[in-house]
């Protein structure tokens, strides 16, 4: 998958359409039901989502202007507009949506090319701006599965997948804890190798389903274990 921005909101523009295609079939009663996030409803992951692109939308003036200007105005703040707008009849959450969507491509429009080298900092550190559009369609892909709509790993088109799943291992090989395992996918084609491989189990299965598993949104199901035995447990994923 391309890292250049510009070319990027295509494929955020895609996810997007297919989130509100998702979001267009909820009622009151499906937005008040549990979603795949512990405590949230889908109402709290839809409301996230909207707020998460106007902190996105904050981070790109950042970078554009070079004004200092955090993504949430604060974690209380954060967690009190999903908590307010989780609530929302289904008409407005998917207003909200669509508004709060434009709103982000209005601001990777305004982006001069030499903004896109800007670091601005963000919850979890500073980082290139750059990558913002990639964090954007990380956030739309993971929590339309978290709604527990239909939409699965199987749903996430193949470069996404795969770039999800080398970023994840690749956060996780820094990590202290990890088990060692070898992840295979694509049949035996591609290996990534989490701690030493001598010993290590060999997980494999396909990209979306290795990926969805490491970031803890599937129960590895439709994966193999060699030696048989149970899958390793990974750190929780941020």
């Amino acid at each position: 998958m391309t890292t250049d921005p510009l070319l990027l909101i295509g494929e955020v523009d895609d996810a997007t359409s297919r989130l509100l295609r998702t979001a267009a079939t909820f009622d009151e009663a499906d937005l008040a039901a549990a979603s795949l996030l512990p405590g949230w409803s889908r109402g709290h992951v839809l409301a996230h989502l909207a707020r998460n692109a106007d902190g996105f939308v904050n981070l790109l003036t950042a970078a554009r202007t070079g004004e200092a200007r955090p993504m949430y105005a604060s974690p209380a703040a954060r967690s009190a507009d999903i908590e307010s707008g989780a609530v929302r009849a289904a008409e407005a959450h998917l207003d909200d949506l669509r508004r709060s969507a434009d709103r982000f491509a209005d601001a990777v429009g305004a982006m001069p090319a030499e903004a896109w080298s800007a670091t601005v900092e963000t919850p979890r550190g500073p980082k290139v701006a750059a990558l913002l559009v990639w964090g954007r369609l990380r956030e739309v892909e993971v929590h339309h599965l978290d709604l527990a709509a239909g939409h699965g790993p199987a749903d996430w088109p193949e470069a996404f997948a795969h770039r999800l799943l080398h970023e994840v291992a690749t956060d996780l090989v820094d990590r202290p804890g990890v088990p060692p395992m070898v992840l295979r996918f694509d049949g035996s084609r591609h290996e990534l190798v989490l701690g030493g491989r001598d010993g290590a189990p060999v997980v494999a299965g396909a990209a979306p389903d290795l990926a969805a598993w490491l970031i803890g949104r599937d129960g590895g199901d439709r994966l193999t274990v060699t030696p048989t035995g149970p899958l390793p447990n990974p750190p929780e994923w941020m």
